[in-house]
Parts: structure tokens; C-alpha cells; sequence
């Protein structure tokens, strides 16, 4: 036999290496609507809930409505700490949080400095 027709007859399959696909993850999906809710959601710290048990401050929810849009809209324009002032209360708040961090009366806020703020918002509500 000859040897080209032999070497013909033994061909050689190649085998290529596999490919070893990387898992791609998937990141949770989140729904607009739960973060809009979340940033939107106002909470009160511990310290300020206190407070206002102690003085009897309450606000009603049309107040809140208003503390909670002024402090988004404060916070579009760059204020993190802000002092809010109502008809019968003055709140010191975090827009950076969406954060009540205490409140007093209007009474006791009349003759007070405050501090470590960089803006203020005025609710007559």
C-alpha cells in the first residue's frame, strides 16, 4: 500500500478547546416606585419621637405632606440639614437622611441659635 493513500486514511480530528461561559448575575431588579417611596417615606429619630412625647408637639398630616415635599425640594437644591419651622413647631432635619433629628415648640426655638444648618424652610400650614 502506499504510504500517501495510508496517511490519507488517518486524519486527524481536532478538538478545540472549550469555552467555559462566565455567569453573568443578573443585578435584582428594583422598581422606581419603591426607591421614589423610600426617599419620599419621612422618619423620625428616636431623640425627636421623644420630644415631641415630652412637649406634646403634633403635627397633622397635612403638615407632614408639606415638611416631607419642602425637604425633597431642599434637597434638589443641595441643603443637608435644614431648620423647619411651622406655626407651632421648629424641627431640625437631615434632607441628606430624609431624617427628623429633634424638635422643639415655637416658643422654646424663639431665643435659640441654631447651627450646622444650610437652609431653612417655613411651613404655614
Amino acid at each position: 500500500m502506499d504510504h500517501r493513500i495510508h496517511q490519507l486514511q488517518q486524519h486527524h480530528t481536532v478538538q478545540y478547546p472549550t469555552v467555559k461561559k462566565e455567569n453573568v448575575k443578573k443585578a435584582p431588579t428594583v422598581d422606581f416606585k419603591d426607591i421614589l417611596s423610600e426617599q419620599q417615606n419621612l422618619k423620625i429619630s428616636k431623640h425627636a419621637q421623644e420630644r415631641m412625647d415630652e412637649r406634646n408637639i403634633q403635627l397633622n398630616e397635612k403638615q407632614w405632606n408639606a415638611i416631607t415635599e419642602k425637604m425633597g425640594e431642599a434637597r434638589g437644591k443641595g441643603v443637608t440639614d435644614s431648620l423647619v419651622v411651622t406655626d407651632n413647631a421648629a424641627l431640625l432635619v437631615s434632607t441628606k437622611n430624609n431624617t427628623v433629628v429633634t424638635v422643639m415648640n415655637r416658643e422654646e426655638a424663639t431665643s435659640r441659635i441654631f447651627t450646622n444648618i444650610n437652609g431653612t424652610i417655613l411651613i404655614n400650614e
